[in-house]
């Protein structure tokens, strides 16, 4: 067996390993799964449609698209990744809920940012009700829940999550807070029921009748000797002992209650900020977690808005029914290190052919702005060509910019040209320019602080 075969071997294991997992709704592990399905084989256009799907099962409906239009690249026709896309287009009130919960989100995050649990959770709340199967929405409202001590709500929450997602280890880390609270709470109320439980009577039986009777203390059936034996110490100790013996043993009485009530306290207070303390740095890590999030969502989008360009230029570039002004205006949108293979050598198949013939167009026109004065105009004509391929004609375009610059009187933008014109392209024609230009500036800046 070749190399090429064990690889298509292992992405289909690991494809048929994700498909199992996500038919009992283990998410995480099936995300995982066909994640090494792809590395094996990225072109493997049915783990790649698949896993588009666990990511909308999930709620993450920008990953699910992302996955799905990478998909069509790689195979445009007969491919249900169409499909798909094709749906969700079609569902654009859908589709605009769907974004409004994100923002909810985003804006519930930024509230936690601040401190404001409370508004959070409404924001979090109007989310899930919108996008009912957004999971990262229901964990950060369990972990809110915790923060605020609202532990039924947040079973209520975590529950939810669970079911989208059987094995997200933030989910099964909140399940677990939850039971460790559940267990500690039980142990109080069982302690509390024991103390209740002292006995406050006594039963016994005399012949055939059954007598019920409050318990005796010992100082109740020896009252009367209590009683001499208290006039006897009073007599004879008087006043003094009173003073002396019975006041002091009070008070040290009350100050040990008051000890150990004390004492009670702080140990509450010291465990609760622990729970606190523990709360807030997970709280912390979702945080820094959401914002990974929220920088590959944007990483996506730009993904997608340039793909689509490119798509459609491509279309337009090969039928020649779009004016090259058009065409350079779009292409200048993307972002080309977010292509993948396949939109790069599309991408640099239409501009190795659009951009020099449009740098020679501009930098013709920008010469005649300039002969005519027409600086503004030559600076935008130069700075698309900047956009296109600084270093056009060996330095001449970013000359010429540089001139028209201090021609238009911005001498500080005109000496940054200067200076990289030196610095980039030496031993050309544009670099002894600039270096004259500059020489020339400091003449005069030396004459006139002569005078």
């Amino acid at each position: 067996m070749d190399y090429t075969t064990k690889l298509v071997y292992q992405s289909n294991y690991w494809y048929n390993d994700g498909l199992k997992k996500a038919n009992i709704r283990d998410m995480s592990g099936a995300i995982a799964s066909l994640k090494k399905s792809l590395q094996y084989n990225r072109a493997n256009i049915a783990a790649r449609n698949l896993l588009g799907l666990v990511y909308y099962g999930r709620g993450d409906v920008g990953e699910a698209l992302v996955e799905w239009i990478l998909s069509k690249n790689f195979q445009s026709h007969e491919n249900i990744a169409n499909y798909y896309i094709q749906k969700i287009k079609e569902k654009k009130d859908e589709l605009d809920t769907i974004n409004q919960a994100i923002k909810r989100y985003n804006q519930a995050l930024t509230y936690c940012y601040q401190r404001g649990e409370d508004l959070a959770i409404l924001q979090l709340k109007k989310a899930v009700e919108a996008h009912p199967t957004y999971v990262k929405a229901y964990q950060l409202l369990t972990l809110l829940y915790i923060q605020t001590e609202q532990y039924s709500k947040a079973r209520q929450a975590v529950r939810i999550a669970h079911k989208l997602d059987k094995t997200d280890e933030i989910t099964l880390r909140y399940m677990h807070e939850l039971n460790q609270v559940r267990k500690s709470r039980n142990v109080k109320i069982k302690e509390e029921e024991g103390k209740k439980k002292n006995p406050q009577t006594v039963t016994y039986n005399i012949g055939n009748e059954t007598i019920i009777q409050p318990v005796t203390s010992g100082l109740k059936e020896n009252a009367g000797l209590h009683t001499l034996i208290n006039i006897a110490i009073g007599v004879l100790m008087g006043v003094a002992v009173m003073c002396f013996l019975v006041m002091p043993a009070i008070n040290a009485s009350r100050q040990d209650k008051i000890n150990e009530q004390t004492v009670k306290f702080s140990d509450q207070i010291a465990t609760q900020k622990a729970q606190i303390s523990a709360l807030k740095k997970e709280l912390e890590e979702y945080r820094s977690t959401s914002e990974e999030t929220e920088s590959a969502q944007a990483t996506a989008a730009s993904t997608q808005d340039s793909y689509e360009i490119v798509m459609n230029i491509s279309v337009h570039f090969q039928a020649g029914d779009m004016s090259d002004a058009a065409m350079l205006e779009e292409l200048l949108k993307v972002n080309p290190d977010s292509l993948g293979t396949v939109g790069r050598q599309k991408f640099e198949d239409i501009t190795g052919t659009l951009y020099p013939r449009m740098c020679s167009n501009l930098f013709a026109t920008s010469q005649n702005n300039f002969e005519v004065a027409n600086y503004e105009t030559a600076i935008t004509n130069l700075e698309t060509i900047m956009k296109m391929d600084e270093g056009y004609n060996d330095g001449a375009a970013m000359l010429l910019l540089a001139q028209s610059y201090e021609k238009s009187g911005d001498q500080d933008q005109a000496n940054i040209r200067y200076q990289k014109i030196i610095e980039d392209y030496p031993d050309t024609q544009a670099a002894e320019t600039a270096q004259e230009a500059l020489d020339a500036q400091n003449g005069k800046g030396k004459q006139d602080t002569e005078e």
